[in-house]
């Protein structure tokens, strides 16, 4: 018989806040159309922060440079299903490349203060969207060179 081997889906988020807003993508998902920051899973060769940028890029047309961990963060979906373990970044947004397509269930990028993204919790994609949006308000900040990424 063999034994179930369980790993957490390892995932990037990106805090890209400008002037009071936070860039948020709107997405179909199986629960609706819901909020989330740009994200997604880190695919194999990549580090963390490559895997923040080009996710970053792929969900909002913008590029964007972590220049700082915000927090790691584990979530168990409630169908117990799936673990999440996120790694949240904030650094720099460069501006919208015109004409990128986004990707495939990405309906738009959206800038949104901060209290509208605490306004909207009831369509986020987790709780893990408030949490690292509330942690950046409170000054949650780590180096980058917290994470070693050996080759």
């Amino acid at each position: 018989m063999s034994e179930r081997i369980w790993k957490p889906n390892v995932t990037v988020a990106a805090l890209m806040e400008d002037r009071g807003r936070f860039l948020m993508v709107e997405e179909h998902t199986s629960g609706g159309l819901l909020l989330n920051q740009p994200a997604g899973h880190l695919e194999e060769g990549e580090s963390l922060v490559e895997a923040c940028a080009r996710e970053a890029l792929e969900e909002t047309a913008h590029v964007f440079a972590p220049r700082e961990l915000v927090g790691i963060y584990q979530w168990r979906r409630p169908d117990g299903e799936v673990t999440y373990l996120r790694f949240a970044f904030s650094g720099d947004s460069g501006e919208e490349i015109a004409g990128r397509a986004l990707d495939a269930g990405i309906v738009r990028a959206i800038w949104m203060t901060a209290d509208e993204i605490e306004a909207s919790r009831g369509r986020h994609r987790s709780p893990l969207v408030w949490a690292c949006v509330k942690d950046w308000l409170d000054g949650t900040r780590m180096p980058l060179s917290v994470i070693r990424h050996h080759c």
